[in-house]
């Protein structure tokens, strides 16, 4: 087989990199300790990839418009045009549910802009790890790299492919509804559909970065335009005449202080991949103007949208209604447009297509890096020397989504384990407020006042505590167990190194 990968980072002018592509009868051969490899071309071919700094590394692609497209295209997936109805069964009242939806933007905008102080001080990929492994991993040798390996232990086979995956049959589902009326597809071929769907993606994302973008930015553009629809269509309907349900206002709203707390916290969950561009910062191209000029255009973008699109459902759907239905907007698209109604499944199959193609980007760059620290296997944190992008990572993501998808019933999954993300949201704002202390003259390029993470942090807490206060199950305590149980890991494996050969792979021979 053609083997054309090569750590991250590796200079073509140290002693490792002659180690790692030395020249045989002059052809280049690459090659990991256990695998089997062979000839993939002259010296020029790692020549012409590496860059003018003499490293291999993950090319600068993602511009401004891409940055925003990616949280806007991965923040808004199915949900909004499938079952917001989280928030208003929470809110109890039109006016509340809208109030709610605004409230979880400034939430989410509070986060992202904690976030792109670190991300502009730090301009490393990984996210949550590449702060929490800075911050932390000075302060102890032992436990200092912990809050970073628990998180990778819980995103990567957690909540990351497991994002990536109900995106994925969200998809599988709305494409093969059509073809069976009012009867449900068989599961089997939502699952076969869905995974085709992963590997199609996966496939982009191995090619190249630039095509990924690409079809990021114009699948965010169909959803904005699908957004775009329904807002113009819902005020048209207003204006003439239909007002009925808008006017409901506060009626109804919920007196129960934890109920409308339930509401927030399902409101975040469509707002979940506000952090993604922090993944990707390498790859970021002036990432101290671009991230957050990104974070300020996106979330304010995807903010105003969901309140739109509300108020154009409620211009024809009764909260009832609402509250029923399991495709609200296919309901809006049969009242308002009628005979072309037949569009709106389309748009919901594409919005997923982006979503989760905006997921398994971001997402296998945590892996790279977390691997690149010593975290994971070494291979993961390897690149296609050509076309510079982490494929080992991004299929290892992959498996482990397929992997989710077959057995498991993943909305329960991530409603247990979706609380457990704020406790890493909460700890990587707070390492924000320690580096303010521990590293004062560090180069800041954007500074957020003191209060927004302190914010974020009493936020974070309270959307811990919230779920397990007032609905305890013992699934939330699973779900810290196996947090923890990453620990067990941790001290053999990446502590003390004892682990297999393949583990760390000592160089290409």
């Amino acid at each position: 087989m053609v083997f054309d990968l090569v750590e991250y980072g590796t200079e073509t002018g140290s002693t490792e990199a002659n180690e790692k592509a030395k020249v045989e009868n002059g052809a280049t051969v690459l090659a990991v300790p256990g695998w089997r490899t062979s000839e993939s071309g002259s010296t020029s071919t790692i020549s012409s990839a590496i860059t003018e700094t003499n490293e291999v590394a993950l090319r600068k692609e993602v511009g401004l418009i891409s940055g925003v497209a990616l949280i806007v295209g991965t923040m808004i997936g199915s949900g909004i045009f499938v079952s917001p109805r989280g928030v208003l069964e929470g809110s109890g009242s039109v006016a509340m549910s809208l109030i709610v939806w605004a409230g979880c933007g400034f939430l989410a905008m509070m986060g992202a802009l904690t976030y792109a102080e670190l991300g502009t001080s730090i301009p490393l990929s990984g996210g949550e790890h590449a702060y929490l492994m800075h911050t932390f991993k000075p302060m102890n040798k032992c436990w200092g790299p912990v809050p970073a390996f628990l998180f990778d232990w819980l995103g990567i086979f957690v909540l990351r492919p497991a994002m990536f995956a109900i995106m994925s049959l969200s998809l599988g589902t709305y494409a093969t509804q059509p073809f069976y009326g009012d009867c449900g597809a068989p599961l089997y071929l939502k699952k076969v559909v869905t995974v085709c769907a992963m590997l199609l993606i996966l496939a982009i994302n191995c090619y190249s970065v630039k095509l990924a973008t690409i079809i990021q930015n114009w699948l965010t553009l169909v959803k904005l335009v699908a957004i775009a629809i329904i807002t113009i269509g819902g005020f048209y309907k207003m204006a003439t005449g239909s007002t009925t349900y808008i006017s409901e206002g506060f009626e109804g709203t919920t007196q129960n202080p934890s109920v409308l707390a339930l509401a927030f916290y399902n409101g975040l969950w469509a707002y979940d991949g506000w952090n993604n561009l922090n993944f990707v910062t390498e790859e970021l191209k002036n990432p101290q103007r671009n991230l957050p000029l990104s974070i300020g255009l996106g979330i304010p973008l995807t903010t105003i949208c969901y309140i739109l699109v509300n108020i154009g459902y409620f211009s024809v759907i009764s909260k009832e209604e609402l509250l029923l239905s399991d495709a609200v907007a296919m309901t809006w698209s049969v009242k308002v447009i009628g005979i072309l109604s037949w569009f709106m499944p389309i748009f919901v199959v594409l919005s997923c297509f982006g979503a989760a193609n905006g997921s398994l980007f971001a997402s296998g760059r945590l892996c790279l890096v977390a691997a690149r620290d010593g975290h994971l296997p070494q291979v993961l944190s390897y690149i296609h020397i050509n076309r510079r992008t982490p494929v080992p990572s991004l299929i290892f993501t992959t498996i482990v989504a397929i992997l989710l998808i077959l057995p498991s019933d993943l909305g329960m999954l991530i409603g247990f384990f979706g609380f457990t993300a704020w406790i890493f949201y909460g700890l990587t704002a707070a390492s924000l407020l320690v580096l303010r202390y521990t590293s004062p003259d560090i180069k800041r390029p954007y500074k957020v006042p003191i209060i927004i993470p302190i914010f974020v942090v009493l936020a974070s807490i309270y959307l811990v505590l919230a779920p397990i206060i007032m609905l305890p199950k013992l699934e939330y305590f699973y779900a810290i167990l196996f947090i923890l149980s990453g620990l067990l890991l941790y001290f053999p494996m990446v502590y003390n190194k004892c682990h297999p050969k393949w583990f760390v792979l000592e160089g290409l021979v």
